[in-house]
């Protein structure tokens, strides 16, 4: 698997932007839709050939002028300017944020109050290695039917890639299986043991499906989005979901499900067995 995370992250981005976004002619005879190298390189100052070396990995460790300069030309966003910054300090050796620390596997008691005050919402507490520690009576009743909250500890991204039951549940597995990556890579990877050795697990009982994902995606999962799952009670599901990063020391996520349509939200105020409307539809 490459490791040439900054590389891929320049390379994605350059790919998904157009000339129209930034001001530039569309021209004939483009093989892909977004821009050039040669093109992101008048944008940004910089030469053909440093974009090259850059997205190749032959070179790791831009300035932070170049990197800025790369940042205003693709238009990136904070979270994803924060992501290069990472990327770039990941590429010492001798560097990891997480300092060998272990996942934290403990919830504090305010964040499991916070749950109990979230149900009959499905909301989950994962940490990094997408452990799940902790949910709502909400969510147990959606996920526990289609096996999510099989194993000691539930592992979400274990589920997706090695559950035969996952593709069922998930009519859009693909996108689901992309989230779950993405999650992963999400820091330090490969440079924090801990992530490593599920990484390597998952080569092998995840095959080509998680490897392929592991070269070809950044580690920037979606904060938000919708989620279909089928359920075998309640049918099939659009849950809008949001992602709530708690402090750095918890090293933890909280993941909260709402329904995104009104037939939604009556499968699951029939789950739960609240009156019509304890859960109102956020339409997506």
């Amino acid at each position: 698997m490459s490791d040439n995370e900054l590389g891929l992250f320049l390379r994605t981005r350059r790919e998904a932007v157009t000339p129209a976004e930034v001001g530039l002619p569309i021209g004939a005879r483009r093989r892909t839709p977004g821009l050039r190298r040669s093109e992101l390189a008048t944008l940004a100052g910089v030469s053909v050939e440093y974009v090259t070396r850059l997205e190749q990995g032959r070179d790791r460790r831009p300035s932070p002028q170049v990197l800025s300069a790369l940042a205003d030309a693709l238009g990136l966003a904070a979270s994803e300017r924060i992501h290069m910054h990472r990327l770039v300090k990941g590429a010492d050796a001798g560097f990891n944020c997480m300092g060998g620390a272990s996942p934290v596997r403990t919830v504090r008691p305010t964040v499991r109050a916070l749950l109990d005050r979230l149900d009959p919402a499905p909301a989950v507490l994962v940490n990094r290695l997408s452990e799940v520690l902790a949910w709502t009576a909400g969510y147990e009743r959606l996920a526990g039917p289609v096996g999510l909250l099989d194993g000691s500890p539930p592992n979400l991204a274990r589920y997706v890639f090695t559950d035969p039951r996952a593709r069922s549940a998930y009519p859009d597995w693909d996108l689901v299986a992309d989230e779950q990556v993405a999650a992963l890579k999400q820091g330090p990877f490969r440079t924090d043991g801990h992530v490593a050795l599920l990484a390597d697990e998952l080569a092998v009982t995840g095959g080509p499906e998680f490897t392929g994902r592991v070269d070809t995606l950044p580690g920037l999962p979606s904060s938000s989005g919708i989620t279909r799952l089928v359920h075998p009670e309640a049918g099939e599901l659009r849950l809008a979901y949001e992602t709530l990063e708690l402090p750095a020391d918890d090293d933890q996520r909280l993941l909260v499900h709402l329904p995104a349509d009104d037939s939604t939200a009556a499968a699951l105020d029939r789950l739960t067995g609240r009156r019509p409307g304890a859960l109102r539809a956020v339409p997506g």
